[in-house]
């Protein structure tokens, strides 16, 4: 659901993702353009972490699922994605699971090792997506 709007943009809240951990939107609307915030693989029930990297990779992308749904969109209105790996040597395995929730074309991507995530994740990904 679209939360607030002012001067232009819009926040987004999906009851279906995580609460934001900080001062930020699940996403913001700019136009035809939705900027989604970094998701975790946390429960949205719990808040909790699941447990491994690749039951994490699935619950990231549901709850960017549930965030680009809320505003009016769908994973294949994707057009970039961004992933954040606390170890590289994941990235085959997170590849090949994010290529389970995505049709051709795929959107662009970035992939970076970082030195920590937020709660001690294996990943978090980013997204921006088109509603034109």
């Amino acid at each position: 659901m679209v939360d607030t709007k002012v001067g232009g943009k819009k926040a987004v809240h999906s009851a279906q993702a995580p609460a934001a951990l900080g001062p930020y939107s699940q996403a913001v609307v700019a136009g035809q353009t939705v900027y989604l915030s970094g998701q975790l693989g946390l429960d949205p029930a719990s808040g909790t972490l699941v447990v491994g990297v690749e039951a994490q990779t699935h619950q990231a992308f549901r709850n960017l699922r549930a965030v680009a749904q809320a505003a009016g969109g769908d994973l294949d209105d994707f057009v970039k994605v961004t992933v954040l790996l606390a170890d590289i040597n994941d990235f085959a395995r997170v590849n090949e699971i994010m290529a389970s929730y995505f049709t051709p074309p795929y959107p662009a991507r970035a992939t970076y090792q970082v030195a920590a995530l937020p709660k001690a994740a294996a990943l978090e990904v980013e997204a921006v997506l088109f509603l034109g």
